[in-house]
């Protein structure tokens, strides 16, 4: 602070120049530092749904239980999850977004050590329903809060922070599998959900030290010297943090007293022709995200590379390991990308490789089915390998970072917390439906029928992000009422 004052009192000449240029860095650092430890919550869905990759081969083998019994195993955790969701929402409103995330890692911790300790399959289902609550409190809480306290300039780059930790716990959940293979089959498994009790403990710890409270809720708290502290912290400049506090101010007037009361009919029983179009693209977009079947590819990658031709668990597990680098770098390029490209180019992209990826997949896994299995070449199995390397980067530069952070700006302030809710809700029920019938559905219609239907689910997908979604690179959370408000699908292409 005092090298800052130097530099203030030794250029009073040159004043504009000067005083900007070490603010705006320090303010954006705290807010990166805020959107670090909410999206670090995160962090346990993408290791529950990574180390159920792995920790499937072994708790199958050990426990005795049917494909049935571990698609429901697998799969369970989203539906409840949907509940920590939507209970989420009205939780933040009540005792703030701060003290939610800490329920959130609580609760997640708890499941951890009720798994790793599971003696049967009801023991452990009983985990995995605590587990999923704590995930669905997650998944709902971290985008709203990043989403609240990021300046403008910044929020798409920030709210990709979120998607970015799930990865990051899918890599460690991946690595986790890889790593604890070679233990004994009735400890490995159990040891692998131990391991997702560490997370919940450093994260409520930084939560609980440095995090503040979301400015947004502060206003509607009637709290108003406290959310222009933080404000002030977290804007790029001192006139954007009194510009956003009146914008907040303005939107929270239209608030119904009560904490979310009527908010719910507001959004679907009686919505406005501008909440209808926003819950659409909301609940579309989620929809869309998980329909294309990325989650039973990560989950059954396993099975996915057995196909294809490799064989033995521990180079299955490396290939998964493979899987979730690629998906944690492309989410990276994503997140220095989403502020300068804009929102629909890269989901526009981002579906159009995964409809290709799709595609390659399935015609080479359909043509290894005609062949035979003992006639799999090594042809076949790069291609295999490489359309599913080029779904996780294709996935992960649009689809699933965007998802997160167009939900969670889209929404005015009086239907934040609950909007959000119903989209996580949305992709929880979709991801849950799908992962309890995969393998079901593959012996049905066979592995690559399966994903010639994804590539055509990813299809529709690529024309309702199209027509559906305008552009909300740039705006403020207060604008986006009338961005949405704004009559007909051409005025929808002209934002892009």
């Amino acid at each position: 602070m005092d090298s800052e004052k130097i530099m203030l009192e030794s250029s009073s000449g040159k004043r504009p120049a000067i005083i900007e240029a070490p603010k705006k860095p320090a303010k954006n650092s705290y807010a990166l530092i805020c959107s670090l430890l909410a999206s670090m919550t995160s962090v346990v869905l993408g290791y529950d749904l990574a180390v159920m990759t792995g920790a499937s081969l072994f708790i199958q083998d050990d426990l005795k239980i049917s494909d049935t019994e571990l698609e429901i195993l697998a799969g369970i955790i989203s539906f409840y999850s949907l509940i920590g969701s939507l209970a989420a929402g009205r939780t933040s409103d009540w005792i703030g977004r701060r003290y939610t995330m800490l329920m959130a890692t609580t609760i997640f911790f708890t499941g951890s050590i009720l798994m790793g300790s599971a003696t049967n399959y009801a023991f452990l289902m009983c985990g995995r329903f605590v587990a999923g609550i704590g995930v669905g409190y997650a998944l709902m809480i971290a985008p709203v809060y990043t989403a609240e306290i990021s300046p403008a300039s910044a929020r798409g780059f920030l709210a990709t922070f979120p998607e970015i930790f799930i990865n990051v716990g899918v890599l460690s959940g991946y690595i986790s599998n890889f790593a604890l293979s070679g233990l004994p089959e009735h400890i490995s498994w159990r040891v692998m959900f131990l391991v997702g009790a560490i997370p919940p403990i450093l994260i409520f710890a930084g939560v609980l030290i440095v995090m503040p409270e979301s400015p947004r809720w502060l206003v509607m708290q009637g709290r108003l010297e406290e959310a222009a502290a933080v404000l002030a912290k977290t804007s790029d400049s001192p006139e954007e943090a009194a510009l956003r506090l009146e914008e907040i101010k303005s939107a929270a007037a239209d608030e119904e007293h009560g904490h979310g009361k009527g908010v719910w009919r507001e959004l679907l029983l009686r919505p406005t022709p501008v909440v209808r179009r926003i819950v659409i693209a909301a609940v579309g977009i989620h929809f869309f995200q998980q329909a294309s079947g990325m989650d039973t590819v990560g989950l059954y990658s396993p099975r996915i590379f057995e196909k294809a031709g490799i064989t033995g668990r521990q180079k299955k597990l490396g290939a998964s390991v493979a899987m979730g680098f690629i998906k944690t770098i492309f989410i990276l390029v994503a997140t220095f990308f989403l502020d300068r490209v804009g929102r629909r180019p890269l989901l526009l992209i981002s579906a159009g490789g995964m409809i290709l990826s799709f595609l390659a997949l399935a015609s080479t896994l359909l043509a290894i089915d005609r062949r035979g299995e003992g006639e799999k070449s090594k042809a076949a199995l790069g291609v295999s390998i490489a359309a599913v390397l080029s779904l996780m980067a294709s996935f992960s530069i649009g689809l699933g970072p965007i998802t997160w952070v167009y939900s969670s700006e889209i929404f005015p302030l009086r239907l934040r917390a609950q909007g959000v809710s119903l989209g996580a809700g949305t992709n929880r029920v979709i991801s849950g439906v799908l992962t309890m019938s995969f393998i079901s559905l593959y012996k049905a219609i066979s592995i690559s029928g399966t994903f010639f239907l994804d590539a055509g689910i990813a299809m529709i997908g690529w024309f309702f992000f199209y027509f559906f979604l305008p552009e909300t690179k740039g705006r403020s959370l207060e604008e986006m009422e009338k961005l949405f408000g704004k009559k007909g699908k051409q005025e929808g292409k002209v934002e892009a």
